[in-house]
């Protein structure tokens, strides 16, 4: 049996200071809601943080397996610090606000987050979400992977061919001035770079820097 998807939430204290602030109190209890809601749905609720600049260390410390922004007038901000906290150690981001405001979903989309969702938040709808949100971020987390080992393997492929070059400078250099085959031209650099303890690649590029001197 899996173990509950270990989470966090990002929001605003529950307390409400103005006993008159309509939206204030709405938040509120839209916040409570989302959090009961995890909880029914069988996530493993670990903390609600708020979005400061202590948020990374929090997260260090907590290591969720996804991290809730629940946020309205201040998503931008909340967000940022979310950004900012999971940056060396990505995880599913999802968003839940009722802000109407929807012109900044694709810079948040852009900058990390799996999953934004607008309104119509209900406890049933709380799964299917994040469920979604997961696989889709390991999708992407494979696809950065694999993007990265094909760069190195470009790398790679890019320090052989400079390497192989070098060797064929330094082969041509011996077989003109010291009037060497091909074969003895190369026996002669890899015994120079077995003497020596150097790469053939760092003794052919050594040779061609003197011939350039002289």
């Amino acid at each position: 049996m899996h173990e509950p998807l270990r989470i966090v939430v990002v929001a605003p204290d529950l307390a409400v200071s103005d006993p008159n602030d309509d939206d204030a109190i709405a938040q509120a209890e839209r916040s409570r809601s989302l959090r009961i809601g995890l909880l029914e749905s069988g996530f493993n609720l670990v903390a609600t943080l708020p979005a400061d600049v202590f948020l990374a260390d929090r997260l260090a410390q907590l290591q969720p397996d996804m991290v809730i922004v629940d946020a309205e007038s201040d998503a931008r901000d909340a967000l940022e610090h979310v950004v900012m906290a999971t940056r060396e150690a990505p995880r599913p981001i999802v968003m839940f606000t009722n802000d109407s405001d929807t012109s900044h979903v694709r810079e948040a989309v852009a900058a990390g987050v799996t999953a934004y969702v607008v309104a119509g938040l209900s406890p049933e709808r709380i799964r299917p979400i994040l469920d979604v949100a997961l696989v889709r971020f390991q999708h992407e987390q494979a696809l950065h992977q694999a993007l990265a080992e094909t760069r190195s393997e470009l790398d790679e492929l890019s320090t052989e061919l400079k390497e192989r070059k070098l060797i064929d400078r330094a082969k041509g250099l011996l077989m003109q001035r010291q009037g060497l085959s091909e074969a003895d031209a190369y026996a002669k650099l890899r015994k120079t770079a077995m003497d020596k303890g150097l790469k053939l690649a760092e003794v052919a590029q050594r040779m061609l820097d003197v011939a350039d001197l002289l």
